[in-house]
């Protein structure tokens, strides 16, 4: 008798689940239609040349886009530098996309730009924001091709609650086919840069997981990595509590530079502060891009 019931509403939960997951997929299309291409108009890479034999690859966060880093490829740009910033896989695009992309597409695809970048410029520089900062750590630790490092609110130990999430998804996730992504309006103050944003909003239970594992593979890279790193993290970030991120870095074995701002969240390069972190980076490069 049990069995038959049991199947009942095993059922039922999966159709429901469909249903949410359908109804979840048609806003976000329907906000942020996709091109022929598939991307959301606005979320795809861009690149910017220069002549100088000097490079940047700008590794954005997860969810989120290039678009949060236009600004600071801007600002970039006009020192001298060639500017790189590719849209990591299943971001830009639909839900289940973001659904399908696992934590060795991430890093395969950034060192895929980095080897692409390297072939055109003798001296190559890696800069990454949140999740884009893990990868970044991964490929300076893994490669002789990164010259510099500047990791942007780099997201490397996630919160007790995050990683409690990442290890129950496969329970949870049978009835839950996202999870609201809390903390938007925190992220980002300023409301301007807010609006702009091409962030999904919603997470899948497999991405949680990608984002977990790409934060632990570039936490357990720093100690092997010498060349010397920029970190700059906002005293308000929501994402990243002030003691994660104080001792986030710490095993980074080569010359590190601290710094820290304030008046934004976590998405330090569109929000108020971005002028100061576009300060800072270029600062540290004036000093390290020989």
């Amino acid at each position: 008798m049990l069995a038959p019931l049991w199947l009942a509403v095993g059922v039922g939960a999966g159709v429901l689940r469909m249903r949410a997951a359908r109804r979840a997929e048609r806003r976000y299309a329907e906000l942020r239609p996709p091109g022929i291409d598939g991307i959301v108009a606005g979320a795809e890479g861009f690149t910017l040349e220069a002549s100088t034999g000097r490079a940047l690859l700008l590794l954005h966060g997860f969810g989120d886009t290039p678009q949060t880093l236009r600004y600071l490829g801007g600002r970039l740009h006009a020192a001298g530098f060639t500017v790189r910033a590719p849209l990591l896989p299943g971001h830009g695009r639909g839900l289940r996309d973001f659904a399908t992309a696992t934590a060795e597409d991430y890093q395969r695809s950034a060192r895929a730009e980095l080897a692409q970048l390297r072939e055109r410029a003798p001296w190559v520089g890696v800069i990454g924001l949140s999740m884009g900062g893990a990868i970044a750590a991964r490929l300076a630790a893994d490669s002789g091709a990164v010259d510099v490092l500047a990791l942007l609110a780099p997201y490397l130990t996630p919160p007790r609650a995050v990683t409690l999430v990442a290890r129950t998804a496969p329970v949870w996730s049978v009835a839950v086919p996202y999870l609201g992504g809390r903390g938007g309006d925190a992220s980002v103050h300023d409301p301007v840069a807010r609006a702009a944003s091409f962030a999904y909003g919603l997470i899948p239970p497999r991405a949680v997981r990608a984002l977990c594992a790409t934060a632990a593979a570039g936490r357990e890279a720093l100690p092997s990595i010498t060349v010397p790193t920029l970190v700059v993290n906002s005293r308000e970030d929501n994402r990243i509590p002030f003691t994660l991120a104080e001792t986030a870095t710490a095993t980074l074995a080569g010359p590190t530079e601290r710094q820290w701002v304030t008046g934004c969240g976590h998405v330090i390069t569109v929000d108020y502060c971005r002028d100061v972190v576009a300060n800072l980076v270029l600062d540290f490069l004036a000093r390290h891009a020989d």
